[in-house]
């Protein structure tokens, strides 16, 4: 048996204590552990541990399902919000396809549309948003009383 204040040989470097590793085997401890090259931790730093990758239909949806909210009150018969996205680095380029009840304050729908969708793409996808199109495909006429055809 190895006594304790001498590291076995048949043991890996990491399973040693950082006393007995030699300083020129230790990283900065600036850097947090992520690899191992030759059975030894090798710390990475940041910039050069690979990405994560959205994938433009999934912001797409994200796109979508924010339109959609932002429309509480769709026309009866309205298709839900449709999305398309182009993602460019961490730059989303929305357009969002949309039938609106009619009469209502298309504008005021539309800023409505735009400012959920910024917000939560940029949330939830942590991408900056600096235009999103609106294309209002149908207005349907809202039924009830007083509502119909005028000769």
């Amino acid at each position: 048996m190895t006594p304790p204040d001498r590291p076995s040989l048949d043991r890996p470097d990491e399973d040693r204590a950082p006393a007995d590793r030699p300083d020129e085997d230790r990283p900065p401890a600036d850097r947090p552990l992520v690899g191992r090259a030759g059975g030894r931790v090798r710390r990475v730093a940041a910039g050069e541990r690979g990405a994560t990758k959205i994938a433009d239909r999934v912001v797409a949806k994200i796109a979508a399902q924010a339109a959609k909210e932002a429309l509480a009150g769709r026309a009866a018969g309205a298709a839900p919000p449709h999305a398309t996205v182009t993602v460019h680095h961490d730059i989303a380029r929305v357009r969002i396809a949309l039938e609106l009840a009619y009469p209502t304050d298309i504008a005021a729908q539309c800023a409505a549309v735009r400012r959920t969708v910024a917000a939560r793409v940029e949330e939830c996808a942590g991408m900056a948003v600096p235009e999103v199109d609106i294309d209002v495909e149908h207005l349907h006429a809202r039924s009830g009383p007083g509502r119909g055809r005028v000769r």
